[in-house]
């Protein structure tokens, strides 16, 4: 996708340096910078300090981090149960979405049938595998929810299509394309008329710092709201779709996402507005059915909730926004049940989040 009409991608291998590149988020919307990566725990720290964050991205940077754990290993120290370690290492770095733990255990599993002498040279090339296929699930889960835009401009012509989303799940969260986004970039590529509520998601205000952001860079027409409008936006006719990304959706359908995301559901079930999820195969944790009960809950530093940060006076401060002396709960996610979800966007079509419809669509995973 663009930046000041440029083509990037979220994360890659810079031969050159022998190192791995990523996008600093942290730093957006106010300033554009990349950081270096050139070891496991730099791997590790730009996980959990969410210098990437989103599912897919997440899944990848462990990837890529498992390489660079591989590249500072002594030859002496190329044994299976070294690499499972380095695996473990990673992936406590951020517990709710699951494409780190999948990914990882994949690359594992491919090392596995290979001779360790040559293990770093296919940790890369499986990162960029990986980062590839990412891509292209992004790309085809655009094409999929195209559809369901296209269906419902084919109802109201010369109207525009509302769309509401929350937090990014856009490419800046993936590689390209992004999952929620991506049937949105698609439609606007097609010339349908749409516009798009951005949720602005506290406390980290992942909507309105970065897929405002995005939406802004790739020319989409957009509308940053506080969290709690969308219910109201629904009630009058505004809302004609909210799609959604997830980081960890479970076998019967139950979707984890960033907090605020069931009360968009709530809101969108009782106004008979239609909410979908867009995710890939790979953020589906088919070991599990009940996510209100199995799913962790990541909970951040109280801090994230009391301090907000942005421009003043030309400089970015963070400002003390409550009582320095109260507590604050910071909860990073929560679980829509299965029944408030219309259906799931995925790289292989759509389907009904319930365990019977994706047991068809992923047979051959599930097993």
């Amino acid at each position: 996708m663009l930046i000041n009409e440029q083509a990037y991608h979220t994360i890659w291998y810079n031969n050159e340096n022998k190192c791995v590149v990523i996008i600093d988020q942290r730093k957006l919307p106010f300033s554009f910078e990349t950081i270096e990566l050139k070891d496991i725990k730099e791997a590790w720290h730009a996980i959990q300090d969410m210098a990437v964050r989103g599912a897919p991205l997440i899944g990848v940077t462990g990837a890529y981090g498992m390489y660079l754990g591989i590249t500072n290993l002594d030859p002496s120290e190329l044994t299976l149960d070294k690499i499972n370690k380095l695996g473990d290492y990673l992936k406590s770095s951020r517990p709710t979405a699951v494409n780190l733990e999948i990914i990882i255990d994949e690359l594992i599993a491919n090392l596995q049938a290979c001779e360790p002498q040559s293990w770093e040279k296919e940790a890369l090339v499986f990162a960029e595998k990986i980062k590839q296929r990412e891509i292209d699930y992004c790309s085809s889960i655009g094409d999929h929810g195209l559809k369901l835009i296209e269906e419902i401009a084919a109802t109201k012509p010369g109207e525009t299509i509302n769309i509401l989303t929350h937090c990014n799940a856009g490419w800046l969260a993936c590689i390209d394309w992004g999952t929620a986004t991506a049937p949105i970039y698609k439609a606007h590529q097609k010339g349908i008329d749409i516009h798009v509520w951005v949720d602005e998601t506290r406390p980290r205000n992942q909507g309105a710092k970065l897929t405002a952001w995005e939406l802004l860079h790739n020319h989409v027409p957009h509308t940053i709201v506080p969290d709690n409008t969308g219910g109201h936006l629904m009630q009058h006719g505004m809302v004609d779709l909210v799609i959604v990304g997830s980081d960890r959706t479970t076998r019967a359908g139950d979707v984890a996402n960033k907090i605020g995301t069931y009360l968009k559901a709530l809101a969108a079930n009782d106004n008979n507005v239609p909410f979908f999820v867009a995710l890939p195969s790979t953020t589906f944790d088919f070991n599990i059915s009940d996510g209100v009960r199995d799913i962790p809950i990541e909970q951040r530093d109280e801090n994230e909730v009391k301090y907000m940060e942005g421009i003043a006076s030309n400089k970015l401060v963070n400002a003390l926004i409550m009582p320095e002396d109260s507590k604050a709960a910071n909860y990073g996610f929560d679980v829509t049940p299965a029944r408030l979800v219309t259906g799931l966007i995925t790289e292989r079509g759509i389907c009904e989040a319930n365990e019977t419809a994706i047991s068809e669509k992923f047979k051959d995973l599930m097993s």
